[in-house]
């Protein structure tokens, strides 16, 4: 962990006490974080039940959201409720809100830019999973899991959940709903053909996972996996199934969901279960509300449950079972619903926003609007912040695959990629696009204030401005302009021209004139033109994409050590598509199809693999870090243009508890470590 990383965060808890300190005094006497009552858990503003109670001294009672009722009705097929005491587990998760302790009501008012594009900030705003990241990005804390337990050389994880915890259904979850997820879900090869990588360890084995009893069980992999844990702290993906809801739908359980599938006119029971489960994990795949395939969905153990979907948007309302209390005993979220709104463009996404009609927004808002924004700061009654931003870089990458052979063969020389990077005037897009707010920066896979293996010299490669070298490659290279356009062709004279296919959803749309600009200048033509993000990355997962454009995602020391696909070839994953996929089928079917990788891209899975087997920040993981990121600096792939950027973040400032916010970043899962479920809303 990089100095500049644990600056940022440390800055949090003093922001936070110095900031929102007398806001506490004039509050309840129960604990906060910004008045905590001399009372500290032992992980950072959280306590088990019975831990709260020893320490404070007092037993808790538990109190519900007034509306709590008729939002239950709202969830179709619910049954009608039991008190608050008995919804909850035996010992809830009790958290220490950051201002005061919250009003029960209101509605969140959110934007995305279609139903898979642009959502997971509002979706983190409902997030669970076993652990996560508390709000200093560095400790990991219990949320549904109660405790976890490695074994001495990190190849078995253990997890302990808690005894009553309930589906939104009220249906008991234990850890047999993980052992469905798992087993009957991602190992089924009727599910998935084969098994998704998120899941494959070492050279390409599964790990297991083993029931104990009804709140234990052991996950085991086949290979050292200390991140694995992080994996459960900071991905999308929950590890957990309501088995009682899909049996009805798996061949498993019911012989006859064949023939169930059959009746609605559906090929298999995969298809009839996947109405619910949608083949993913992923929480914005489209629910059966959408598809018109029922008027319900499966129960959750997230702080808001679906409701209602359409093309416009999405509609949640609070979990009745939600297993999390404030210190005062109530039920959290605070907040009544969660009504997410789509719009595919971004200039009505801003006027929204500045209207003052969102409560919040991280993703896709970036620093070229922040003038836009801090202009209607006042009249849209909202906070604009500039917050840190980790993996929020922007990075082009070049198709080293491409299925034009000759541009495969151009796109493939090192030095074409070396004189591109070289033609960027990067001071002068840092000025124009951050407003100064960054610094000058290549790409590397490793984002470089949350690891201690980067250093100067890699992130300073070719990442100077120096037109007159950059011409100079070109030449060496043999593309000429041969008919005196000032555009170079290729080597047999034909078109030499790369197409840019963005989406807005990547970064700065603005920023693509000016890398036009300087390749145009160094004689390389690039044509540009926006598709939606649904267009791009199915393309991209098509190799039929010349660039990639997107943030710098699934870098951070958290990511990369535990999933490496940004480290070896593909060099990317499904919403941020990579630019090797030749090289990577060619590894996957040991040799049998694709394209040999160079001798560099092969050294690259030895060394991602030793990398995930030892802890972050220890002499080996550094070793075999710094051994990665000097293949990529020394082939680069993928050019970055800045560094350290400032990125914006707003919130309504009707939206309290807000808290210490200070770095904004997908790799921790956006809203999901500041424990949203404690916002509320005071009208």
């Amino acid at each position: 962990m990089t100095n500049r990383f644990i600056k940022w965060t440390s800055l949090i808890s003093a922001m936070l006490f110095i900031s929102v300190g007398s806001l506490a005094a004039a509050g309840k006497s129960a604990s906060t974080v910004a008045d905590q009552n001399g009372l500290k858990g032992d992980f950072p503003y959280q306590f088990e039940l019975g831990e709260y109670e020893k320490k404070s001294g007092q037993k808790l009672s538990f109190n519900e959201n007034p509306d709590i009722k008729k939002l239950n009705a709202r969830i179709t097929g619910n049954p009608a409720l039991q008190s608050v005491a008995d919804r909850l587990p035996e010992e809830p998760l009790v958290i220490q809100p950051y201002v005061s302790i919250g009003k029960y009501g209101g509605v969140l008012d959110g934007v995305s830019n279609a139903t898979e594009a642009g959502t997971s900030d509002i979706l983190s705003v409902r997030h669970v999973n076993l652990v996560r990241f508390s709000d200093d990005l560095q400790t990991i804390v219990p949320n549904v899991a109660k405790g976890w337990k490695w074994n001495d050389d990190f190849t078995e994880l253990t997890f302990f959940l808690r005894k009553g915890h309930k589906w939104s259904d009220g249906q008991p979850f234990t850890s047999a709903d993980i052992d469905f997820w798992y087993n009957d879900l991602i190992l089924n090869k009727e599910m998935f053909k084969e098994t998704p990588s998120w899941w494959l360890f070492g050279d390409k084995k599964p790990m297991e996972v083993k029931v104990i009893d009804e709140t234990t069980l052991k996950m085991i992999f086949p290979i050292p996996s200390p991140g694995a844990l992080t994996k459960f702290a900071q991905v999308y993906i929950q590890p957990f199934q309501p088995r009682h809801f899909y049996e009805k739908y798996h061949i498993k359980y019911n012989p006859k969901a064949g023939e169930e599938a059959s009746k609605k006119d559906l090929k298999s029971w995969t298809e009839l279960l996947n109405q619910f489960y949608g083949g993913t994990d992923w929480k914005d795949a489209p629910s059966p509300l959408l598809k018109g395939a029922a008027d319900f969905v499966a129960p959750t153990l997230e702080s808001h449950v679906l409701v209602k979907e359409t093309t416009k948007g999405r509609r949640c309302v609070a979990n009745p079972y939600f297993h999390v209390v404030d210190t005062a005993g109530n039920q959290l979220p605070y907040i009544n619903e969660i009504n997410e709104t789509y719009i595919s463009d971004k200039e009505v996404r801003n006027l929204t926003i500045t209207n003052g009609q969102i409560d919040y927004k991280a993703q896709t808002v970036f620093i070229e609007d922040f003038p836009i924004h801090k202009e209607g700061e006042s009249s849209g009654n909202y906070k604009i912040d500039l917050a840190n931003g980790v993996g929020e870089s922007h990075v082009y990458g070049f198709n080293i695959n491409h299925k034009d052979l000759g541009l495969r063969k151009i796109l493939g020389d090192v030095r074409f990629r070396q004189a591109l990077s070289l033609a960027i005037d990067r001071e002068e897009v840092i000025e124009i696009i951050y407003f100064g707010q960054a610094e000058p920066t290549q790409y590397l896979p490793a984002e470089s204030n949350t690891v201690e293996f980067v250093t100067k010299e890699h992130l300073a490669t070719y990442a100077t401005f120096d037109p007159k070298e950059a011409k100079k490659l070109l030449d060496e290279m043999g593309l000429k302009d041969v008919d005196g356009d000032s555009f170079r062709e290729r080597k047999d004279g034909s078109n030499l021209t790369l197409r840019l296919l963005y989406s807005n959803q990547g970064g700065p749309v603005k920023m693509h004139e000016l890398i036009k600009s300087y390749w145009d200048a160094a004689g390389v033509r690039l044509d540009i033109k926006e598709v939606s993000s649904d267009e791009y990355r199915e393309m991209g997962n098509n190799n039929e994409l010349d660039l990639t454009f997107w943030q710098n995602d699934s870098t951070s020391g958290a990511v990369i050590v535990q999933n490496t696909f940004m480290l070896r070839p593909y060099f990317g994953w499904a919403f941020n598509p990579g630019t090797a996929y030749l090289w990577h089928e060619w590894k996957l079917s040991d040799g049998k199809t694709g394209v040999e990788p160079s001798e560099d891209a092969k050294k690259l899975y030895t060394l991602a693999n030793k990398f995930v087997q030892y802890q972050l920040g220890s002499p080996e993981s550094n070793k075999y870090g710094k051994e990665i990121v000097d293949i990529h600096a020394k082939n680069l792939w993928k050019i970055g243009i800045a560094g350290n950027v400032k990125t914006p973040l707003i919130h309504h400032n009707n939206l309290k508890n807000w808290g210490p916010y200070t770095v904004k970043s997908y790799d921790y899962y956006w809203a999901y470590p500041y424990r949203p479920f404690q916002w509320f809303l005071t009208e």
